[in-house]
């Protein structure tokens, strides 16, 4: 039979209670970096095919990654594979079976959080 109540019904619990955690939003993020440095390469690589198709057609691309764009993406970037690498490092230790326990595994999140962010300083200073 068809159920009468089904639009009465309450939504589960997890959805009315759940707050995101560091180690989901972490998780997540390293997706996340992981597809989004898939932009920057698809953009270097549009670069590079320029370079080497005509001189008008480069100075177009080349004009578009020097711009204010290309520079937020290129900075992303750089965020991106320092924390994408660290969390790489993380998941390692997880694989070995150490640092599980929940303080630790925040702790980790918000060292690797921290650490790209002071790294993609570093490099930017450097380089």
């Amino acid at each position: 039979m068809a159920d009468v109540n089904r639009g009465n019904r309450p939504l589960s619990p997890h959805l009315q209670i759940y707050r995101p955690q560091l180690t989901s939003v972490t998780s997540i993020l390293t997706r996340v970096t992981g597809n989004a440095l898939i932009v920057a390469v698809i953009l270097g690589v549009w670069w590079l095919l320029a370079a080497a198709t005509s001189p008008e057609y480069f100075a177009i691309v080349d004009g578009i990654v020097t711009s204010w764009f290309g520079d937020l993406i290129f900075l992303g970037s750089t965020w991106a594979i320092w924390y994408h690498y660290l969390a790489g490092l993380r998941h390692l230790y997880f694989d070995a079976g150490k640092g599980l326990d929940i303080p630790t595994a925040e702790t980790l999140g918000w060292v690797i959080v921290i650490a790209s962010v002071l790294l993609t300083i570093f490099t930017i200073v450097v380089v």
